[in-house]
């Protein structure tokens, strides 16, 4: 089985969609996954997800399921500094979220105390609910530390969605907490990461990264790749924290 995760093309968050460059990035990025045999697809329900997928869907003909638990992953909780809320998986600064205790495992990042007071707990439970229930269609299902499967296949199937959510569906099947995946990697827009199941055990299936945040479609055709999301490389005088750049991975 091979798992496609692809985040939207440059967003226009004002309107929830595409910024010109944005529907460029999408009609590039159909082009490459219209040469795939891809047996299902799903979306986010939030706007530039939907507007990324539609290009794809038009050009193979095909229609994708909406997921809500795709939409991405909001988990916030109580600055212990500012008291303001702040999304776990990019509003948080290095030297804060890398004091959390037990926040470098996948069994407990978060535990940590300092999310009581927010929903990050609920909104990770429903993730892992969510693909538990989306890899079940496909009779993978977690069975303690490995995934059962009953007939594994050859077959892909693509998720349109966001940065967030896919590093945490990544976590959950890499068993890498999503801490980790959300502040020290960043998959740009309308790229693709690629994950493969391997049976070295008849019936145990583990997942293996192949791809991360995959830009070929873009380089083939020489587009430039859009930085949303990421913080500046250098510093600017603006603290990471100010509105005007703050909670931009959205």
């Amino acid at each position: 089985m091979r798992i496609l995760l692809i985040r939207h093309a440059e967003p226009d968050y004002s309107i929830d969609s595409l910024t010109p460059k944005g529907h460029t990035e999408a009609e590039l990025l159909s082009r490459r996954l219209s040469r795939y045999d891809i047996r299902d697809f799903y979306m986010s329900p939030l706007g530039r997800a939907r507007d990324t997928a539609a290009y794809t869907l038009k050009r193979t003909v095909r229609e994708a399921e909406v997921l809500s638990w795709l939409q991405e992953f909001r988990g916030s909780y109580p600055d212990p500094e500012t008291g303001k809320r702040r999304i776990v998986a990019w509003d948080v600064r290095p030297r804060i979220w890398k004091a959390f205790p037990g926040v470098m495992s996948i069994e407990t990042w978060c535990d940590a105390p300092v999310f009581d007071g927010g929903d990050v707990r609920e909104v990770w439970k429903e993730t892992t609910a969510g693909v538990d229930a989306l890899l079940a269609r496909y009779g993978i299902v977690k069975n303690g530390p490995v995934w059962k499967c009953a007939e594994n296949g050859d077959y892909t199937i693509a998720l349109f969605c966001h940065f967030g959510i896919s590093m945490a569906i990544l976590g959950y099947l890499t068993d890498v907490s999503p801490m980790i995946l959300w502040h020290h990697t960043l998959c740009l827009p309308s790229s693709v990461t690629e994950v493969v199941t391997e049976e070295r055990v008849r019936g145990e299936v583990s997942f293996r990264v192949t791809k991360l945040g995959d830009l070929t479609h873009l380089e083939a055709a020489g587009e430039v790749r859009s930085t949303a999301g990421l913080f500046p490389e250098v510093y600017t005088g603006i603290d990471s924290t100010d509105p005007a750049v703050n909670g931009t991975l959205k």
